[in-house]
């Protein structure tokens, strides 16, 4: 299992648009129904701060994310248009989990 969370500020502006954005990849993921995917976006209360965090059962299911259509849009037009600060990508290590992330897999 692969786990990554990414951070980073949107100018003010833009933020509203990146909420959209990322819909669209959750409702595209969600009509994949790809089970090796959990995917989770949070927003801070100063409404312009995002965390992404991603499990993926193995990398093949990483490439399922990356490769969506809607999901490359989002990563250019935050890039192009979006970013107060850059994103900053860190690998997690899970230690518990209130639910089997995976259990379908073996």
């Amino acid at each position: 299992m692969k786990t990554v969370r990414v951070t980073y500020i949107t100018k003010k502006e833009y933020a509203e648009q990146n909420k959209v954005n990322i819909r669209k990849v959750m409702s595209d993921l969600e009509g994949l129904n790809h089970s090796g995917i959990l995917y989770h976006v949070c927003l801070s209360a100063d409404g312009i701060s995002f965390t992404h965090t991603a499990f993926f059962h193995s990398a093949e299911d990483e490439k399922h994310l990356l490769e969506l259509p809607s999901f490359k849009f989002f990563q250019e037009q935050l890039k192009m248009n979006g970013l107060e600060s850059p994103p900053k990508q860190e690998l997690l290590s899970l230690v518990g989990s209130s639910k089997d992330l995976f259990s379908h897999k073996s």
